[in-house]
This record gives structure tokens, C-alpha cells and sequence, in this order.
């Protein structure tokens, strides 16, 4: 049983608005974006005119309203029309899926919570171990992350720092994803460490 109370609202005459008076609070997008963590691709639904959505991934957005799509500033992600309990996106679509100040709008708030968790991945392995870090491996260059694996400390003086180097050549050149992106798809891997980081 939801805790939630369904609202219907008809956005097509009370959305006319909403791009101009309901702004992003920088505080709130930040702790979404901390949220979001490591995902690269994110379907926002119920997403309006926008005011959330991070900016520095790939992002879809579903609005069923034609109104508030329209408002839409130019350059925003694109946005589809459909509701949160009939996503039309294949299982596992997206790195992570986010709601917004919508879900006491929807029809049937646990159908459509059922197809956020459906169409999303799910989060990526959540210990710092090294190994942990096969689909996401930008988060090997932030030093506090590499300070929480002993496995550093058995290389030889230098060999860290020329493994971040390269693996910070590869990732900004795109040679990691040509030869390694299909891993972030994956929702498991099995395999040896080398695929992710290496010292040549």
C-alpha cells in the first residue's frame, strides 16, 4: 500500500508557468548530482521544465505533458511523451533513473516506482575495493579513492602515479571506451583488473 496521495493536476492549464517561476535551488541539484554518483545515463521522469537535470551526463527526459515539454530551454535533453508507469525503455536502459516533485502525481505511484527500477541498471558495486571500479573507472584518478586500497601500496615508488596518468590519457582520449565501454553496460564482471587499470 503507497503512503502516497495521488494528485491529478492538468499541467496543460497550470503548467503555463512553470519555467518561469519554478528555478533550479543549486543546493537541491547538487545533492541530486551527488546522488546520480557514476551514471552516465539518466532517464528523468515526470521531469517538467527541466529544473533538475544534470547537465554533465546523457540524459532523457519523460513528460507527459505537452505544456510543460514545450517549455523546455533550448539545449535541454530531449524529452519523450509518457508516463512513469509505462516507460518505454527496455529493461536496464539507463545507469540510473530519477523523479523529481512528481511521483504524488502519478496514476499508481508503485507501478510506476516498479518501471524506474525496471529500466534502470541499479547502482554499480558500492565498496571502494579496486576491483569495484570495472565500469566506472574515472573514479580511480580522485587520490581519496585510491587511499582507501592497500593495493596501491604494493607497487613499486612511481607506479601509481604512471597507472593514473595513462588511465587519465585514456579515458580523455576515448581509447578506454573504444576498447573497454562495453564493461559499463555490464552489470557484473568477472576477469582480471588489468582490463580496467595496467601498467604496460
Amino acid at each position: 500500500m503507497t503512503s502516497f496521495e495521488c494528485v491529478s493536476v492538468d499541467y496543460e492549464r497550470h503548467g503555463l508557468t512553470y519555467a518561469q517561476h519554478r528555478r533550479t535551488d543549486p543546493r537541491l541539484a547538487a545533492r541530486i548530482h551527488a546522488a546520480l554518483g557514476d551514471a552516465r545515463t539518466v532517464l528523468n521522469v515526470g521531469a517538467g521544465s527541466g529544473s533538475y537535470e544534470p547537465v554533465d551526463r546523457w540524459v532523457l527526459a519523460v513528460e507527459p505533458s505537452a505544456t510543460m515539454r514545450a517549455q523546455r530551454p533550448p539545449g535541454a535533453a530531449p524529452a519523450i511523451a509518457a508516463r512513469a508507469e509505462a516507460l518505454p525503455l527496455d529493461d536496464g536502459a539507463v545507469d540510473a533513473a530519477m523523479a523529481c516533485v512528481t511521483i504524488h502525481h502519478w496514476e499508481r505511484p508503485e507501478t510506476g516506482l516498479a518501471e524506474l527500477r525496471r529500466v534502470a541498471r541499479g547502482p554499480v558495486c558500492v565498496d571502494g575495493f579496486a576491483e569495484a571500479f570495472w565500469r566506472r573507472p574515472e573514479a580511480l584518478l580522485d587520490p581519496a579513492v585510491r587511499g582507501a586500497q592497500s593495493m596501491w601500496s604494493l607497487l613499486e615508488p612511481g607506479v601509481e602515479l604512471r597507472i593514473v596518468k595513462r588511465l587519465e590519457a585514456a579515458l580523455a582520449s576515448g581509447e578506454w571506451d573504444a576498447a573497454h565501454g562495453h564493461l559499463r553496460a555490464q552489470r557484473s564482471f568477472e576477469g582480471s583488473l588489468r582490463l580496467v587499470i595496467s601498467e604496460p
